[in-house]
């Protein structure tokens, strides 16, 4: 008989694969035919050696060369016992038809196991059709991939404009202002229709670095991307700060408009009624209003217990001066001169209301302490006394 794969690389059957490699090395080291000046005997030996090692180093091409090797033992030890059993009357004997005189009977066997068994069923290939059914299969798995996508995006991004957000605030809040921009910029970056950060970037654009067109943008975006989410006061206090923004860019009739919103929204905001107040006054020119909406923001102001801004008591004071209320417009720029005494636009306006009730050198000493105290408008009024 041929040897076997073990037997050519001269290792048992259950040899490990280590045992094998060193087998083989040695074996391919002594017969390659380098060696040898190129002998065919050892050229075929060396063959030999390597498909041997081929099938015996890959685990499942061994496990079914040792199957292999056991079913052939196994029907050799059948034929070989075939001729006892059948002179002791064992199992029948049968002959091939064709089969030689000589060659031995055959014996009968039971069933192959499922071990055995290698049947194969041969299932006729149908032709592939892609009908309509398929086709919207399709188109709707990959709607459904693209709106997954997209979702996954939009989640994303929201979730880096809150953390940018944040950290913007943070920023803010410690007086980073170059940090603080640039964080709201990342946010706005994610997603541009971020109401707080809008906002946020719209105070500091207006506050900090006085860019008031960068700042009313901001703050029209904000409003436009709030969807009712904001508290009727927030909303309000945003119209307020839109509304300093057009005033401030010469934009009266629309800072008016700014301004009722927010007062519509929430009517404790005395600081948009004092604005109202100054904007209705030197702007749109209407006193009466002006006058009630100063001292109404002026009340809300004292009953919170905060003081009145200088500015708004002057501008209450020229609202009075406008109705020929002279008492009651001096009454209140001495009020505002006990705030800050040396302010120099609060003693022009007593120059000038002391000169409109006849008194002139009290208004030309108003002037004169305007001008010491700086006050441009002071100066050319007291050069004129002289």
């Amino acid at each position: 008989m041929s040897q076997n794969h073990y037997q050519v690389l001269g290792v048992p059957p259950t040899a490990p694969i280590a045992d094998i490699k060193r087998a083989y090395r040695r074996l391919a080291t002594e017969l390659h035919p380098d060696k040898h000046g190129g002998d065919p005997h050892y050229e075929e030996r060396f063959k030999v050696v390597a498909v041997a090692y081929g099938v015996l180093s890959d685990a499942d091409r061994r496990a079914q060369y040792d199957y292999q090797q056991q079913q052939a033992a196994r029907r050799a030890e059948d034929l070989r016992r075939a001729p006892t059993e059948a002179g002791r009357g064992g199992p029948s004997v049968y002959k091939m038809p064709g089969e030689p005189a000589t060659a031995p009977p055959l014996r009968t066997r039971p069933p192959a196991g499922a071990r055995e068994r290698h049947y194969q069923q041969r299932v006729p290939r149908q032709k592939v059709r892609f009908n309509k059914q398929d086709f919207w299969l399709v188109a709707g798995l990959t709607f459904l991939i693209f709106l997954f996508g997209i979702s996954a995006k939009i989640v994303m991004d929201r979730v880096q404009a809150d953390l940018y957000y944040t950290d913007g605030r943070t920023a803010f809040a410690k007086g980073q202002w170059g940090e603080a921009q640039s964080q709201l910029d990342q946010a706005l970056g994610f997603r541009a229709d971020h109401p707080a950060a809008l906002r946020l970037r719209g105070q500091l654009s207006q506050d900090i670095a006085h860019n008031l067109p960068a700042a009313r943008a901001d703050y029209q975006a904000a409003l436009l991307a709030d969807d009712g989410q904001l508290p009727p006061p927030e909303t309000a206090r945003l119209l307020y700060r839109l509304g300093r923004c057009q005033a401030g860019l010469h934009q009266p009739a629309a800072a008016e408009l700014s301004y009722c919103r927010a007062l519509a929204l929430d009517t404790a905001l005395a600081e948009a009624y004092v604005a109202r107040g100054e904007n209705r006054l030197l702007d749109l020119h209407q006193t009466r209003p002006a006058l009630a909406d100063l001292r109404r923001g002026h009340a809300q102001l004292r009953r919170a217990g905060r003081p009145v801004p200088l500015e708004a008591l002057q501008t209450e004071g020229a609202a009075l001066t406008r109705l020929a209320r002279y008492d009651d417009a001096r009454a209140l720029y001495l009020q505002a001169l006990e705030t800050q005494p040396e302010d120099g636009r609060t003693l022009f306006l007593l120059g000038r209301l002391a000169q409109q009730a006849g008194d002139a050198a009290s208004g030309c000493e108003f002037f004169r302490r305007g001008a010491a105290a700086g006050y441009s408008y002071a100066v050319r009024a007291a050069e004129k006394c002289r």
